[in-house]
């Protein structure tokens, strides 16, 4: 069986929207992309880089995907890049017949039973980056197995949230905790059965 992991940057108010760059999420009016880049850290890095492990696949909402496919391929030479653009991607979408950036497959039209299979087969980690609408979809049917918050020190006041209003009630069991030196809290915890 798989693990599913997911990895976010996160304000302190719980906001996950734009973090990588300016102008990363304007079509939904937001205009604070790349708050979490003014704490960038090469803890974070490290990190980052340790979640993934050396192989991994992609679970992708669709606003990430598209959000992705726009920069990730121009970007060549990092090691980050270069596994992005390797890792097979399996992304949540009703417009399967528009996906370009791959290896890619579409979920299904059930995204939970498509998310069940791809889980049960062999394979490396699926990584979940973004994706706003599909990670309370995962927490819901008790899909993911980690979760890896880098905490910003930041208040943003609005955007998408992590855990949305009404999200089930669910219990984490903290498994490591790190301070970075430009404040980024690293919270690694486990998903409770």
């Amino acid at each position: 069986m798989r693990t599913i992991r997911i990895i976010e940057h996160i304000s302190l108010d719980g906001v996950i929207q734009g973090p990588g760059g300016p102008g990363e999420d304007p079509d939904n009016g937001f205009d604070l992309g790349g708050w979490s880049m003014r704490h960038a850290d090469p803890a974070v890095g490290e990190a980052i880089a340790a979640a993934h492990g050396k192989v991994f696949d992609l679970l992708l909402g669709r606003r990430t995907y598209d959000i992705w496919s726009g920069y990730w391929p121009t970007v060549e030479g990092t090691p980050l890049a270069d596994s992005l653009n390797r890792a097979r991607k399996y992304v949540a979408t009703h417009r399967p017949d528009s996906l370009a950036w791959g290896p890619v497959e579409d979920l299904g039209a059930d995204i939970v039973a498509g998310i069940r299979g791809i889980k049960r087969k062999d394979g490396p980690d699926l990584i979940v980056w973004g994706s706003s609408t599909l990670t309370p979809v995962l927490l819901q049917h008790r899909l993911a197995d980690e979760v890896l918050l880098l905490v910003a020190p930041v208040l943003l006041g609005r955007g998408k949230r992590f855990f949305p209003e009404g999200a089930d009630a669910r219990d984490l069991a903290l498994v490591s905790s790190k301070a970075t030196p430009a404040g980024v809290i690293m919270n690694a915890y486990r998903c409770v059965p």
